[in-house]
């Protein structure tokens, strides 16, 4: 970003009639021929783009210090010898490149709010400064470059994920997170090696909450004896994803043990009991 702003106010600018999203999402979502989202009243983003900002500046760090982890040539952050590198051990560009995208960022929008608000500067490590933009994301999501700002952290969050995990997934979304008081969405994600296909149910907003596919299995299977479950509605792409089976079976058990279904937008989902009646042995 550049510091080419002319309003040096201390205080965030503010708006008074409602305005276009300018957030990252509402902004591909256009793109893709839907119209953008209103942004909130003296803001420049809607609700959604506002917490994929703040969940973004919270995976920043991570993220900085998982592309650290792969510095030495590993293909992945948990392969990295305790030892060190090993002599002639390959320097992987692609993760410092990232690193120094990373904080570049973060040091950029923290000198335009010290620059503006007179804040005081934080500590140049990528954990504090990220801190200390999430404490200014209000003013920063009032500014006149708010829309800037959504676009290169989403970028960059997406440039350090693709060094970190750049084999192709099979990915599909679970739902809002299930842990108290957490705001993530939930996304299984299904990679194919030479050992078969693992399932991994991970939260976008923070990294402990995370189950392999078995675990999140016996958790939709063990309903709380207080209440009624929710009902949960699957298409027969998650439910493949889920229990590592073809679609064409999802379909055959389907039909042959008459699962409960309904159709929404032209896709049909069956319902969650029935699918653990019939497949819940394999998990």
């Amino acid at each position: 970003m550049t510091h080419g702003f002319t309003d040096t106010t201390k205080t965030a600018p503010t708006t008074t009639q409602p305005l276009e999203c300018e957030g990252a999402m509402c902004r591909r979502g256009e793109a893709a021929g839907r119209a953008r989202d209103l942004a909130v009243a003296g803001s420049r983003l809607c609700p959604t783009c506002r917490l994929r900002l703040t969940h973004d500046l919270r995976r920043l760090p991570r993220l900085y210090h998982e592309c650290g982890q792969l510095l030495t040539g590993a293909d992945r952050p948990r392969d990295r010898t305790s030892g060190g590198p090993l002599p002639g051990m390959a320097f992987n560009t692609a993760a410092a490149d990232a690193r120094s995208a990373i904080l570049g960022i973060l040091r950029s929008w923290a000198a335009l709010v010290i620059e503006e608000r007179g804040a005081g500067a934080p500590r140049d490590t990528a954990q504090d400064i990220a801190a200390f933009l999430l404490r200014h994301t209000d003013w920063l999501a009032a500014h006149g470059a708010a829309g800037e700002l959504s676009d290169e952290v989403t970028h960059c969050v997406r440039r350090a994920r693709r060094v970190i995990d750049p084999a192709p997934r099979h990915r599909a979304p679970v739902g809002g997170c299930v842990v108290p008081d957490c705001t993530g969405l939930l996304t299984a994600a299904a990679r194919r090696d030479g050992a078969g296909s693992a399932v991994e149910i991970r939260c976008d907003s923070d990294p402990a909450h995370r189950w392999s596919g078995q675990e999140w299995l016996r958790r939709g299977a063990r309903p709380t004896p207080e209440q009624e479950p929710a009902v949960r509605w699957m298409t027969a792409r998650d439910i493949a994803l889920l229990w590592g089976i073809a679609p064409g079976s999802v379909y055959r058990r389907a039909s042959e043990d008459r699962w409960r279904r309904q159709t929404r937008n032209g896709h049909t989902y069956y319902h969650e009991q029935d699918i653990h009646a019939s497949l819940g042995a394999r998990a």
